[in-house]
């Protein structure tokens, strides 16, 4: 286990694979989620690139403060943890809570981000009907936090079966994460409203999204396609929040096929 400090008192644990000389993937998790979510992805994606999964503070093995768990938090702790490893620039991959976080790090930092492409994205959750659900259930957690609410949060994200030794260990990372992040992490995400960044993304940015994703719907995807400059949009058919769980090899395809046409290529930043 690595890490890496962003601030006093925070740390972030992280996983690299791949070759050290390629062009950097910064892969970022979803919400109670962990650098472990990305395991099936990493397994598919082309040999050739370096590839850089790391955990949120409050995550996986990540340091956990009592505070401070809003997109633009987690942002700047990217740009620190970038800066930390020597990466001036970087393809940035954010899954559900991270497709927020890397566009608003694409906003901040444009001359970092060589491409941006998220999963499971979403325009705004103010008015969801499964995050309203959600947010009442965390709203009674306490430490430790119930196995059987994380299980049964982790299953409803999905419409296709994933493996089981996969979906224990999504379990298990989220167990990780106390109830006070839980609670801090939903609440930004459901009060921030991150349209207003989408006219500084400058970057390529490419949108994979299952067509039985219960969180980030359709009209949501078209959305975010016509506020960011040229954003492309890649759905999925039968597939849920997590198209990388559910269908990595699919993708992967797709993700080594979008980098191929921006002007980069798969060359180190």
């Amino acid at each position: 286990m690595a890490k890496i400090a962003v601030e006093p008192g925070v740390a972030l644990d992280y996983l690299e694979r791949g070759d050290a000389s390629g062009l950097p993937i910064l892969l970022l998790h979803g919400y109670t989620d962990s650098r472990q979510s990305y395991q099936p992805l990493l397994a598919t994606l082309p040999v050739g690139l370096r590839l850089i999964a790391v955990s949120h503070r409050g995550h996986g093995e990540s340091d956990k403060p009592a505070s401070r768990y809003d997109t633009a938090e987690l942002a700047t702790d990217v740009a620190h943890f970038m800066d930390a490893l020597g990466i001036d620039r970087a393809v940035i991959v954010g899954h559900s809570m991270s497709s927020q976080v890397a566009q608003r790090f694409a906003a901040l930092c444009p001359e970092r981000t060589l491409a941006l492409i998220l999963i499971g994205a979403f325009a705004s959750l103010k008015d969801n009907a499964e995050i309203a659900a959600l947010r009442e259930g965390v709203a009674m957690l306490s430490d430790p936090v119930d196995p059987v609410f994380a299980r049964e949060f982790q299953r409803g994200t999905l419409a296709q079966p994933v493996p089981s030794w996969f979906f224990e260990t999504i379990v298990a990372e989220s167990l990780k994460a106390p109830a006070h992040v839980w609670r801090s992490a939903l609440d930004a995400l459901i009060a921030e409203d991150d349209a207003a960044c989408h006219a500084a993304i400058t970057a390529p940015t490419l949108i994979l999204w299952g067509d039985k994703d219960r969180i980030g719907s359709h009209a949501q995807q078209a959305q975010i396609v016509a506020s960011i400059r040229g954003a492309r949009l890649t759905a999925y058919r039968g597939i849920g929040h997590s198209p990388h769980w559910e269908a990595p090899h699919r993708v992967a395809a797709d993700i080594a096929a979008f980098l191929d046409t921006i002007p980069l290529g798969r060359r180190a930043a």
